[in-house]
């Protein structure tokens, strides 16, 4: 029997919930004539019940605790905005386990607990939708589950992590260190004031896995994908990259290949003519490769309030048209193939790298670091030495052809542990399209 109305209750209410709240409340017309019928957003639950600003309400909408919506038998959506892995995780099981529906913005519960969740909303037969969880408003999730189904997919990298790219446009644009360029994210509201979560890797680690795991069709647990932070960058590496005509940017990187999956989280080299350059501030963008359809690149706003509620709400429709036709698990939570592809351990990933050696002035040094590279098979595509002032310190960059990271990191030891160098060697990984 078809449903006359689709009743929807939130759970949570911090920025993104009153955002969902504000657009169903506000705009239930528009929504009924895109719908058919009428979405009706009936209780809202959060510790704090004061009234939003923006947000119309009605006696009984704000209720403290979540029980007034899981054990409401006329709520058919459960939206779970509370964040975190222990009670977001006990509302959602508990939503589906008593046939509801699911929507939600958590990728971190959804990068580790996936497999356990898909299971619940299989056995329960209901779906779970998750649109908000990577890139804010961009609609990746939905195009890797429906719009890329007749590709073979080959690889999924990307800027997925607004503070990270705020910080690196700052530091690029306007010279910025680091720690000065954290401090105005954070002023802005774009950094949290702890950024360690962003900043180190982990929050664009968790978008990766769920990435990865829809293109590759197989579950990525997260301690498959190696991640660097960007705490190590630095004004003269970004100026010397500059140089070499190439921009520094925080990237997500899963890439499909004969050997397996690499899947990697780090700063990257990438050529001044790539489309990721000119993705700035707190943008993101996310380039899916396959067969037979080439290159395809997603370009938005990747967090805040407006972009992320707007894919929730996109996420709430769907499944309303699911229940009101009804066609509940038209599409899985993720969609596992048969066969599995081994995922590559990072020591064994091949790329491009850049290396900046800080050494003594003196000659003989360059063939010093170059027979560390060679005796490790890593070949040199240019050297360049800055000049510099008597008695100072050399600046020597290096830009090697594809090498293997275990080699790479060898030669990093060995080339730190010589007389000739006063500084720890950076290193960069290089991605060009032939990578």
């Amino acid at each position: 029997m078809k449903a006359t109305a689709v009743h929807v209750g939130l759970i949570g209410c911090g920025t993104v919930g009153t955002g969902v709240a504000r657009i169903l409340l506000t705009e239930k017309r528009a929504l009924r004539e895109q719908l058919g019928l009428p979405l009706e957003l009936v209780r809202i639950a959060d510790l704090n019940t004061r009234p939003r600003k923006g947000v119309p309400t009605t006696p009984g909408l704000l209720v403290k605790s979540a029980d007034a919506i899981l054990n409401d038998p006329h709520i058919e959506i459960v939206v779970e905005l509370i964040g975190g892995l222990t009670v977001a995780k006990e509302v959602i099981l508990r939503a589906m386990r008593s046939g509801k529906h699911v929507v939600t913005a958590n990728k971190a519960l959804l990068a580790i607990a996936g497999p356990e969740l898909h299971a619940v909303a299989q056995e329960h037969n209901v779906d779970l939708f998750y649109e908000a969880s990577v890139a804010g408003g961009i609609p990746i999730i939905k195009a890797l589950r429906e719009g890329f189904v007749a590709n073979r997919l080959d690889a999924v990298l990307g800027i997925v992590n607004g503070t990270c790219n705020y910080i690196l446009t700052r530091m690029t644009q306007d010279g910025l260190e680091f720690r000065a360029a954290v401090r105005e994210a954070q002023r802005k509201g774009y950094a949290e004031a702890n950024p360690a979560f962003d900043i180190d890797g982990l929050d664009a680690r968790h978008k990766l896995g769920i990435l990865a795991s829809l293109a590759f069709d197989q579950w990525v647990p997260q301690e498959a994908i190696y991640v660097e932070g960007i705490r190590r960058i630095t004004t003269l590496d970004i100026q010397c990259a500059g140089e070499l005509g190439y921009v520094i940017k925080f990237l997500a990187i899963a890439r499909a290949g004969e050997r397996g999956i690499e899947l990697r989280v780090h700063p990257t080299l990438l050529p001044q003519h790539s489309m990721f350059e000119g993705v700035r501030d707190v943008y993101n963008a996310i380039e899916v490769r396959g067969t037979p359809i080439g290159t395809t690149m997603f370009y938005g706003m990747g967090a805040g309030m407006n972009a992320t509620s707007s894919a929730v709400i996109a996420d709430i429709v769907d499944i309303a048209r699911n229940v009101q036709h009804p066609l509940q698990k038209r599409r899985p939570p993720f969609m596992f193939g048969a066969e599995k592809q081994r995922l590559l351990p990072m020591a064994s990933v091949c790329t491009k790298y850049y290396l900046r050696c800080t050494t003594v002035d003196r000659p003989g040094v360059i063939a010093a670091i170059s027979r560390e590279l060679g005796a490790r098979n890593i070949g040199l595509t240019s050297v360049i030495l800055h000049e510099t002032a008597r008695g100072a310190y050399s600046t020597i960059l290096f830009m090697t052809h594809q090498a293997r990271e275990a080699d790479v990191q060898n030669a990093l030891q060995a080339i730190d542990a010589l007389p000739v160098i006063k500084a720890k060697t950076a290193m960069l990984r290089v991605e060009t399209e032939t990578n």
